[in-house]
């Protein structure tokens, strides 16, 4: 008589045991899920920040192929098309994002930006119409600043490049495009003022230097203002001076100015040089 009871209490334990187990692994799951969470988390941020982003494309094409309607692997595939520079397939990727049921107007600003990229400005100017006026982020008035210069709304440019720069922590990038948009339109003195505050807040912005000399040849100043440059950014920039003043007809403070170039820069100067030596044969001949 003992045996079927010996039998039952056997079969609870094992039972017991059994739900016991099952529970416990059920837990490790759970627990395994939310670590593979984080580290796929974690996994694109690195593949974002890729060095290789022709790489981290093809991560996220691997990935949105397994998970097409997971949209921050849709965005991780858009944003490194743009970083690959494939404009046109980013394009694509960006629309895709922008329809998702979960996109947010941050994706429309991104679609945007992809399209001007892809010099799709009339496409560009209709998506960022299509984000609501609330939205005020520092990107999308910069790029309404771009549209308004590329349709030549000037009070509108300026506009948006002020709210932009009044939105950033960051405004040596914006103030630079604004003053390239004032050089465009031949307010070089407008111009002159915004580079100069684009240096001052990040000396190391080569492109806004290069702007200033431009905006200062227009006036016809060819002196070099006083900025941090090393020896080939000096260079450089005599460059440009020697170039603006051969352009508006000041030919012999030109070859000046190429002249000092070459003598400045710490290695042999191969553009200066020669359009030294083409401007000579053309005097001489």
């Amino acid at each position: 008589m003992r045996h079927p009871i010996l039998i039952a209490l056997c079969a609870a334990a094992f039972a017991s045991l059994s739900a016991c187990e099952q529970g416990d692994s059920e837990s490790v799951d759970r627990k395994f899920q939310n670590v593979n969470v984080v580290d796929e988390s974690n996994l694109n941020d690195v593949m974002l920040n890729s060095s290789d982003p022709n790489e981290a494309v093809t991560y996220f094409q691997r990935s949105t192929g397994e998970h097409p309607d997971r949209i921050d692997l849709q965005r991780g595939l858009a944003k490194s098309l743009v970083r690959a520079k494939r404009h046109t397939e980013a394009v694509a990727a960006w629309k895709r994002v922008s329809e998702m049921k979960d996109a947010t107007a941050d994706d429309r600003v991104d679609f945007a930006d992809a399209l001007i990229r892809n010099n799709e400005w009339d496409r560009a100017e209709e998506v960022l119409d299509s984000v609501p006026p609330t939205h005020e982020s520092f990107k999308r008035y910069r790029l309404e600043a771009m549209v308004a210069d590329s349709n030549e709304e000037w009070k509108k440019s300026d506009s948006f490049y002020e709210t932009a720069v009044g939105l950033t922590t960051r405004p040596a990038g914006v103030m630079n495009n604004w003053g390239y948009s004032k050089l465009t339109r031949g307010d070089y003195a407008g111009a002159e003022r915004l580079f100069a505050d684009a240096i001052r807040l990040d000396q190391s912005l080569f492109t806004a230097k290069n702007n200033l000399v431009l905006a200062r040849g227009a006036q016809r100043n060819y002196s070099l203002p006083v900025m941090p440059v090393d020896q080939t950014e000096r260079a450089q920039l005599l460059y440009t001076l020697g170039l603006t003043a051969i352009k508006q007809g000041d030919t012999s403070t030109g070859k000046g100015l190429l002249r000092d170039a070459i003598d400045t820069h710490p290695q042999h100067f191969e553009a200066a040089a020669r359009s030294l030596s083409a401007l000579e044969d053309s005097v001489s001949n």
